[in-house]
């Protein structure tokens, strides 16, 4: 594996218009390698007999029983909390020109 230099990240700072550091550039270029020798290392993994999946843990259910309703926040708790309220709403600056 080619190793990452700071060349190659000033070459991949210039095409995204990054401006780095001489620190930022020996630190990317460093953590960048550990990357991809971890990738590599991956790679490396055997692999046969292991079936492939598009998505981990889509079979893993979000909840194992119903949901079950729970009282939400009384309105004067909650308006309380709002930077500005009247007549019992939330009142937000105008976003729509009319």
């Amino acid at each position: 594996m080619a190793n990452v230099t700071q060349a190659t990240v000033e070459h991949v700072a210039g095409l995204a218009r990054l401006s780095l550091t001489a620190d930022e550039k020996e630190r990317f270029a460093r953590q960048l390698q550990q990357i991809l020798e971890y990738a590599e290392s991956i790679q490396a993994l055997d692999v046969e007999g292991v079936a492939p999946m598009s998505h981990a843990g889509l079979e893993t259910p979000l909840r194992t029983e119903p949901a079950e309703p729970q009282p939400g926040l009384e309105r004067a708790t909650a308006l309380g909390a709002a930077p500005d309220a009247a007549d019992g709403l939330f009142r937000v600056p105008k976003v729509i020109g009319g």
